[in-house]
């Protein structure tokens, strides 16, 4: 049967897209829940630890701990978990920004929380403090733990404190990996100490991100998901505003470093390629909202349930076949469908069994009927096709129809028969007969032949 969905406004998140987001940020929580544990085992199980490749310790207990406590938060305050568990998942995020915040008093105030006592660290490791994260690693669970627990903020204030700190939250995660992927490079030198460990930056990363998408049914992220322009264009613009600065940065670094050019040269060079990849950019845009506004425009004429016009659709094309028509001196001819017993239908077995058989109808006008010609829903069970066609050739095509409908109604598992009636009418060629008027005409046949079948002649 024909499955209807409720019409959302623009600015809501598209649930068919968060239908398939879904799967994708469960997985990206167990894959940071499995990264964090199988280190904390390492830490604890010295057998376990000395199997692990060699940067495994890289992340302390203390990070692997957070992570953990954020990742649990993250996925138990989905909106499928109770109001229990979800105050469950604030308790875990709230101990994550606390052992964020204690780190940061210890590096501050130069103090011992006496985390020392409860996590173990590597000895032999070189950092002035290796039983302490980086301070960046703290400030990074903090951010991420008040994330947590803001994620299902709905109230105005609360959205718009939720909205600041997973905004805080993604640049302080992206400068971090930028500054990371700038060390990889080889681009800017790199001290022990400010250093974060890559698993460490791609747990941050993964459950930023899914926090981020976590807070798109409210608020400013909401933008990213939605079914609107706006929407659609913020998922394409996004990914690319977020990569071409760091592009530009590798490129003029990269050139730095070679002295093949001067720098003026090079400066120039940079310059010519940004102000092409910008007009490039805003070309592909341009063509990407002229077809949005083409899908725009054939939706405001088309009928959501059948695909066929709607009446604005089909009176403003049919008044344009008609002038050509007219304009040409060719015969018209426009049928009109009623179905039978609609109402009925829909009272004795429902509205999605009478849009099946309404959907059922406008399909076999499409099978029956020319690309040329205009087909529209003009009412709830009414339809009217207009084609450049002579009397005969609209009464070939009315059994045409007629037919077509008799092989749906044969076919095995059919329960309920679809039926119809119809009626049609000619414009000749030297009549100038407004849309109206032939529409009123072939209506009042479509009733001739509806009073025959319920009143046959005996």
């Amino acid at each position: 049967m024909l499955k209807l969905t409720p019409a959302l406004s623009p600015s809501q998140p598209d649930p068919e897209l968060l239908k398939k987001l879904e799967p994708v940020k469960r997985v990206s929580i167990l894959v940071v829940a499995v990264i964090a544990v199988v280190i904390l085992l390492g830490w604890y199980l010295p057998v376990l630890g000395k199997i692990l490749p060699a940067p495994w310790k890289l992340m302390t207990a203390e990070t692997a701990i957070g992570l953990l406590l954020n990742a649990l938060s993250i996925e138990l305050s989905a909106p499928r978990y109770s109001s229990r568990t979800y105050r469950l998942s604030q308790l875990f995020a709230l101990l994550a920004t606390l052992l964020g915040i204690a780190i940061l008093a210890e590096y501050a105030f130069h103090v011992s929380a006496g985390l020392e006592r409860l996590f173990p660290f590597d000895p032999t490791s070189r950092s002035p403090w290796p039983d302490r994260p980086s301070p960046q690693t703290a400030i990074g669970l903090a951010l991420l733990g008040i994330t947590a627990m803001l994620l299902r903020a709905r109230a105005r204030i609360a959205v718009r404190v939720a909205d600041f700190f997973a905004g805080c939250l993604g640049l302080f995660v992206l400068t971090l990996v930028s500054g990371e992927i700038f060390g990889a490079l080889k681009i800017f030198g790199l001290s022990p100490i400010t250093r974060t460990s890559v698993q460490t930056l791609f747990c941050f990363a993964i459950l930023t991100l899914v926090a981020i998408l976590g807070r798109s049914e409210a608020g400013v992220f909401s933008i990213f998901l939605g079914r609107g322009i706006g929407s659609r264009i913020a998922r394409v613009l996004g990914p690319i505003l977020l990569v071409l600065p760091f592009l530009r940065e590798i490129g003029r670094a990269r050139i730095d470093q070679s002295q093949f050019l001067p720098e003026h040269y090079s400066s120039a060079i940079l310059a010519s390629v940004a102000a092409t990849v910008s007009f490039a950019f805003l070309i592909v845009l341009a063509w990407y909202i002229k077809s949005m506004e083409a899908e725009i425009q054939d939706l405001s004429l088309r009928d959501e349930l059948t695909g066929v016009y709607n009446l604005r659709g089909f009176t403003l094309l049919a008044e344009q076949a008609l002038r050509l028509a007219h304009r040409s001196q060719l015969p018209v001819s426009v049928l009109f469908v009623d179905l039978d017993n609609l109402k009925e239908i829909n009272d004795s077995l429902g509205h999605t069994v009478g849009s099946q058989f309404i959907a059922d109808t406008a399909e076999l006008l499409k099978r029956t009927f020319r690309e040329t010609d205009v087909i529209g829903r003009i009412g709830g069970d009414e339809f009217a096709v207009i084609c450049q066609c002579s009397h005969v050739e609209m009464s070939i095509a009315a059994h045409r129809l007629e037919i077509a409908s008799a092989a749906l109604n044969a076919k095995p598992g059919r329960e309920h028969p679809l039926a119809f009636s119809t009626g049609y009418v000619t414009a000749k060629e030297h009549d100038r007969q407004s849309l109206k008027e032939l529409l009123t005409l072939a209506d009042k046949s479509m009733y001739e032949e509806k009073n025959r079948k319920k009143h046959p002649r005996s």
